[in-house]
């Protein structure tokens, strides 16, 4: 250790509170640095475990290959594992209601592609052999075919062609004859028989656009074998037989390459759900979403934590000035004055980044195992977020602290290094006064008295002092309110995310009978923790309407010129309760008897979205002109704009509509692919159910409860329902768990919000504090010069207070500015992003920062000025003096 390192540490030493404070704040600094990255390492590892749990831990499928490509992908550098899956052909959907979709596509999976390829079982178990088989849950939800565990099906399996070519499952259906483009043919080859073992949820490997639907059997054990170091079986000797493999790598980060280097023509399919997570994938909207996030936080951090340790060496070397004089003197060189600056900042750096380190691993830990298990609500159920500590993000941590250190640091120390000699001993550049810079108009002193006028002159005298403690004031408030807005609209979004809902657990069937229903309905609502039960029907309905009765935006929006055309709107009729339906129309201030009964009218409800409303976000307005209308209802749903033919007199039937802007009670969960610009609904007692049921309706009739603990209700229903034997389809919704996972993140964001916002408003505090208690050390002798000439204490106290009050309002003056502008562009960038909020001015957390300024301003001056009022006058004026 050299003299002048030794000279720093006294310094140091004898600076003992700037010196805890400055280390308190890389403390800070450092513990949210390493906060911020390890989080996002656990996050990121959190999401990899899970993609890989739930979509497979494959990064390639290779479709529609023979049997020596995929031995050859087998023994490939590079590949960690294969498994082959035979593509046995497809099958038309007979009844099929999706037009992208007509096929079943059937699979056979060797041994090691059930081990590769998850498969979420909703009903039975896996197929054992080639005559069993296992149908994906989306081929009732989307096809509108229903297959139940025990059917047998009976396919005829073929191929599609297009001429001589085959086409697979990367080859979307031509939904259109487009131009140029050879008509496709299904040609079958063979009869199979399979029995249905299982229901599971979509293979997550079938593309969106795949035109069959993936049905999984064993691969047929009657195929050949073909050599290779993990799957030995590919499916087949035949070298024209299809295949499909699924390839895992060594290093994912090179799937690109491999991909150029071995597909050729072959189709293939990336696991883009696990490549994403690696940053590998095409889709970098979560590792985007992510780095820009942490890049965020990262800045503020970093912003807060150089100007904290700038400003504590800047005062440090203010109160270095005659030291380094003295040395440079006696032939000190500029570098090693330099560098002693920098010692400095590696000692700080050496006291503070370890604590800092323990501590934000500590600290996020905790907030880990706080919010672990409201992750699993909208996020990977099967895994759990835990803390990851990585070598690479806690010695990034270390790098981005001490970089932040010397920088701050290097700036201070490159002035005093350059500074001459005398002027260094003598201190003349302190205080530079030009002539009138600080005076004084006669009213200011006649309002704010002697007192006043001095803090005001000593606040025009020293200029780069007071410009500090307001830079480093406003800097402050910046971060707060910013930090605020930040958490703010991401509050926003969150909230506007949540949707809430009348009912826990929900019960719906399309084929139900009545009495079947009621019977259930009595079983079910004896379950150990309801509170609240009911029962409604679901209808499909067409209105046949004037186009003068509708709004003129929604004429605009479908294109209707003439007034008096007549046409047809689908809209659903929702049959609740007689009770409820009795306590609807008196809440809306209607007649009981105008709206019971068997001529009774109807009410309604009719909003078209919009996207421009007085609020400037979307909404819905009113798609209707008056506040009732009158026409002719008839069952199943037309496509809007339609114009009505003749419906059959028996199925049309006349009814009278009054609007309203609310429904009772929210509708049964009900699968469409028709997206309407527009939400029509009418409701109506049960009593009136049985004049509008038709075999052309589409009728679903269901059950809702409200339940304590609604996932222990719906596994004591399921039983319930099974035991009571019901052989139609029914679907059973917990839907208090789907909308939880909105209430967990909401959960999330306001725990790291308020989290980053308290650690944030820590450092700007640690910043101002240091700043001005150093900055009023550095006035101790003129401060007792003052005293010395007679000032009493009470007008010692009164002109520190006029300080106070100069330092806050200058910086207010500058700080809200910018920190209205800074939430201005926080939003800006948030719904630049697509998110859905609203710019919400930040009155309260101004105001909170305002009221702060002032109060830590106060503080710290109380605290520094009676550290001085202890200290003696002759010994404070004889300091420096020499």
């Amino acid at each position: 250790m050299n003299i002048f390192h030794k000279v720093t540490l006294q310094s140091m030493k004898k600076s003992r509170t700037r010196t805890i404070v400055t280390v308190i704040g890389v403390i800070l600094s450092a513990a949210m640095i390493t906060a911020v990255t390890t989080f996002s390492v656990s996050l990121l590892n959190y999401m990899i475990k899970g993609a890989t749990v739930k979509y497979g831990g494959w990064h390639v499928e290779f479709l529609d290959v023979d049997s020596s490509f995929a031995e050859a992908r087998a023994w490939d550098d590079g590949v960690a594992g294969t498994a082959i899956s035979e593509n046995i052909g497809y099958a038309e959907l007979k009844g099929g209601k999706n037009p992208n979709k007509p096929y079943l596509f059937i699979a056979g999976f060797s041994k090691v592609a059930f081990d590769t390829v998850p498969i979420e079982l909703v009903s039975g178990r896996l197929p054992e052999n080639s005559g069993e088989i296992l149908v994906p849950a989306h081929v009732a939800a989307n096809g509108g075919v229903t297959y139940a565990v025990g059917d047998t099906l009976s396919l005829a399996i073929g191929s599609r062609m297009a001429g001589e070519g085959r086409l697979g499952q990367h080859d979307p259906f031509p939904a259109r004859n487009e131009p140029g483009k050879e008509n496709e043919t299904f040609v079958p080859q063979e009869e199979r028989t399979y029995t249905v073992v299982g229901i599971c949820e979509r293979p997550a490997f079938e593309e969106f656009t795949a035109p069959g639907y993936t049905l999984i059997t064993t691969e047929d054990t009657a195929a050949g074998q073909t050599a290779g170091p993990t799957d030995q079986t590919a499916g087949s000797t035949d070298q024209t037989a299809s295949l499909s493999i699924f390839v895992t790598l060594k290093n994912p980060g090179k799937v690109q390459a491999y991909i150029e280097r071995t597909a050729g023509q072959s189709a293939y399919v990336l696991n883009d759900n696990v490549l994403r997570f690696l940053g590998v994938s095409s889709d970098h909207l979560f590792n985007m979403l992510l780095y820009s996030v942490g890049g965020i936080l990262m800045a503020l951090i970093m912003t807060g934590s150089i100007f904290l340790i700038y400003n504590s060496f800047t005062i440090s070397l203010n109160e270095r000035t005659r030291q380094f004089g003295i040395l440079a003197s006696v032939g000190a060189t500029a570098g090693q004055l330099r560098n002693s600056v920098l010692f400095e900042g590696l000692c700080i750096g050496a006291a503070g980044i370890p604590i800092g380190i323990l501590v934000g691993l500590g600290s996020i830990g905790l907030v880990i195992s706080f919010v672990a298990e409201k992750f699993k609500n909208f996020g990977y159920s099967a895994v759990s977020l835990s803390l990851t500590v990585s070598g690479t993000a806690i010695a990034g941590a270390a790098v981005i602290s001490l970089v932040t250190i010397l920088f701050a640091a290097y700036i201070p120390a490159r002035k005093a290094a350059a500074r001459p000699v005398m002027e260094s001993i003598r201190q003349t550049n302190e205080i530079k006064i030009e002539s009138g810079a600080v005076r004084t108009s006669k009213l200011t002193q006649r309002l704010c008295g002697l007192e006043g006028t001095l803090a005001l002159k000593n606040f025009k005298r020293n200029k780069k002092r007071c410009r500090s403690i307001v830079l480093s004031l406003s800097l402050s408030v910046i971060l707060f309110v910013s930090a605020n807005a930040f958490g703010s609209c991401l509050n926003q979004g969150a909230k506007r995310s949540v949707v809430n809902t009348d009912f826990d657990i929900c019960f719906s069937s399309p084929k139900i009978d009545e009495n079947e229903l009621f019977r259930l309905y009595g079983r079910l609502k004896t379950a150990e923790g309801i509170k609240e039960s009911s029962y409604q029907a679901l209808m499909s309905y067409s209105c046949a309407v004037r186009a003068g009765d509708l709004s003129d935006e929604y004429r605009k929006y479908m294109g209707y010129e003439n007034p008096d055309e007549t046409v047809t709107l689908p809209m659903d009729i929702q049959f609740i309760e007689d009770r409820e339906f009795r306590n609807f129309i008196e809440s809306q201030g209607l007649s009981p008897e105008e709206y019971t009964g068997q001529n009774a009218k109807m009410i309604a409800v009719a909003k078209q979205k919009s996207d421009e409303t007085k609020s400037g976000r979307s909404g819905l307005v009113n798609m209707f002109v008056g506040d009732s209308v009158s026409g002719s209802v008839t069952p199943g749903a037309e496509l809007p704009g339609e114009v009505k033919g003749n419906p059959s007199a028996d199925k049309e039937k006349q009814i009278s509509i009054t609007f309203v802007d609310t429904i009772p009670l929210d509708t049964l969960p009900k699968n469409s692919s028709d997206v309407k610009p527009f939400i029509f609904m009418i409701v109506a007692p049960w009593q009136l159910r049985e004049q509008f049921v038709s075999p052309d309706a589409g009728e679903i009739m269901g059950l809702t409860f409200l339940a304590d603990k609604p996932s222990q209700v719906t596994a004591e229903m399921s039983e319930m329902i099974q035991e009571a034997g019901i052989g139609t389809d029914y679907t059973l919704y917990n839907v208090n768990r789907m909308f939880e996972e909105n209430r967990s993140i909401l959960f999330v964001i306001h725990v790291f919000t308020y989290v980053f916002v308290m650690m944030i408003s820590l450092i700007a505090a640690a910043n101002v504090f240091n700043t001005i208690s150093t900055n009023i050390k550095l006035r101790r002798r003129e401060l007792a010069m003052l005293r010395s000439i007679g000032m009493s204490d009470r007008d010692f106290n009164k002109m520190m207070n006029f300080e106070c009050a100069f330092y806050g309002m200058r910086t207010l003056l500058f700080g809200l500015p910018a920190a209205g502008i800074c939430s201005w562009l926080i939003y800006c960038g948030m719904a630049a992003g697509g998110a859905d909020v609203s710019f919400v001015f930040p009155w309260a957390s101004m105001a909170v920062s305002a009221f702060s300024v002032f109060f830590i301003v106060f503080i710290t001056m109380v605290f520094a000025v009676g550290k001085l009022k202890k200290e003696n006058i002759i010994d404070a004026l004889r300091d420096d003096m020499a």
